[in-house]
């Protein structure tokens, strides 16, 4: 895990009240594409468990992985049935296997070096590996354009950008780009889910003190410019949070 992925700790109470959940298609789209029953998973970043409820409530044991023992904490008071391992991605030490690994907005966080050989050797035969997530836009260009021109002091953008610097506006993202040309994973499929939110102005300027490029800031510095920026805010915020599914099958034994 990148150091900028360890900074989430110090707002996890934070994370878990402004944070927006998934939506249950992903489940389903996920079981659909398995094909067997899914009783197992591993999940990599698991945060405050936004994802990890998902799992659990469809019978699923999963082991909830974090590099941050505050994150974990959280996820323990909201998801109670999952196991969970305070690991990095990279130093997570089990001999278990899982019909599925999947991660939640990140996987970008873990290490280019051995990522897929890694889950694939986390993976029983024919396991399933699923990312998703996504960038939360505004849904009006206009306010977009006024809450840039406030920020931009400050950050010039506060979007992750992609790991392999796929350009935005090609189909295939990542990581299916890096999927489709893996030894290890077999039929990439990518799923776009809309969303579309309405939320308080307030609760918006509360997530987006739980994004990475604002918790990089010095404190007085991110106050100010989410000061900035709730100044733009109407008192609704209608923002574009649209899901995009990564799904791959492990093909064949990993050579480790």
């Amino acid at each position: 895990m990148t150091a900028r992925a360890l900074r989430f700790g110090s707002v996890a109470a934070a994370y878990e009240r402004f944070r927006p959940g998934y939506p249950v298609e992903i489940v389903d789209r996920v079981m659909v594409y398995a094909g067997r029953p899914v009783r197992t998973a591993l999940e990599v970043g698991a945060g405050t468990g936004k994802a990890t409820r998902l799992f659990t409530q469809r019978g699923v044991a999963v082991v909830a992985t974090d590099p941050d023992p505050a994150m974990l904490d959280e996820l323990r008071k909201h998801v109670p049935e999952a196991r969970t391992a305070h690991a990095g991605f990279e130093d997570l030490s089990t001999d278990e296997r899982f019909d599925l690994v999947y991660a939640a907005a990140a996987m970008h966080w873990t290490r280019p070096d051995g990522r897929w050989s890694r889950v694939a050797a986390l993976l029983e035969p024919g396991g399933v590996f699923a990312n998703f997530g996504g960038p939360v836009r505004f849904a009006d260009p206009a306010l977009e354009q006024a809450v840039q021109e406030a920020r931009s002091p400050f950050l010039p953008t506060d979007e992750v950008p992609s790991p392999d610097e796929t350009p935005p506006d090609q189909h295939l993202q990542w990581p299916g780009t890096e999927l489709e040309t893996s030894e290890w994973f077999t039929d990439v499929e990518q799923v776009e889910i809309p969303r579309h939110l309405a939320v308080d102005a307030g609760d918006y300027v509360g997530y987006l003190s739980t994004v990475s490029a604002y918790l990089e800031l010095p404190t007085a510095v991110q106050q100010l410019a989410l000061e900035r920026i709730a100044a733009v805010l109407p008192e609704t915020v209608e923002i574009d949070a649209d899901i995009t599914l990564h799904l791959a099958r492990r093909g064949h034994p990993p050579r480790l």
